[in-house]
């Protein structure tokens, strides 16, 4: 049995010998009809596409092309901190609050200039005619609500410190809404 094993071993390294050597002649026989058919596949493959350049955006522009925006969320504000003017509502403090429509219908009593006023004659001068205005609430029509402008000015901004909590504590005033237009 053992010679008949060797010879199987033996004979499947002639098999793999004799396909080997079969194979190789085939491949020597190909190898110029292979090596036209790689030319021609080379030749006929497109050529390769560069990259796309991407096209440059000028990042910054030069001073003189830039156009002042002014912004929106500043309005009523100078060039130091805190407000310059307050747009007010003035009447019924049950109305106050219900009256985001624009304005324009309503006529709007007075504007209010605080210039030169220290912290106490101001107080005294918003107490004064606050009687007035609401007077003037009452006598128009329903929400029996107006709109009036105080003005404070730039300064330390004292005065408008005075005038944000002169606003919260007097029941019938209230800061009017931010898309109403004062009328002119």
């Amino acid at each position: 049995k053992q010679t008949g094993a060797k010879y199987a071993a033996n004979s499947s390294e002639q098999d793999k010998l004799a396909h080997s050597l079969k194979l190789t002649r085939v491949i020597e026989e190909m190898e110029p009809r292979l090596k036209l058919i790689r030319q021609q596949l080379n030749s006929s493959m497109l050529k390769r596409q560069s990259s796309k350049v991407k096209k440059l955006r000028p990042r910054s522009k030069s001073p003189d092309s830039v156009a002042f925006v002014p912004n929106p969320a500043s309005d009523g504000l100078g060039g130091k901190a805190g407000k310059t003017s307050y747009q007010i509502n003035v009447g019924i403090n049950e109305n106050l609050y219900f009256t985001s429509k624009n304005q324009s219908r309503r006529r709007s009593s007075a504007t209010i200039d605080l210039h030169g006023f220290t912290k106490s004659e101001a107080t005294d001068k918003l107490d004064e005619v606050l009687p007035s205005l609401v007077d003037e609430a009452m006598r128009g029509s329903y929400p029996f609500v107006i709109s009036a402008n105080i003005v404070c000015g730039g300064g330390r901004q004292e005065l408008s410190e005075t005038v944000a909590t002169w606003i919260k504590r007097t029941k019938c005033v209230a800061n009017a809404p931010k898309n109403s237009v004062m009328p002119q």
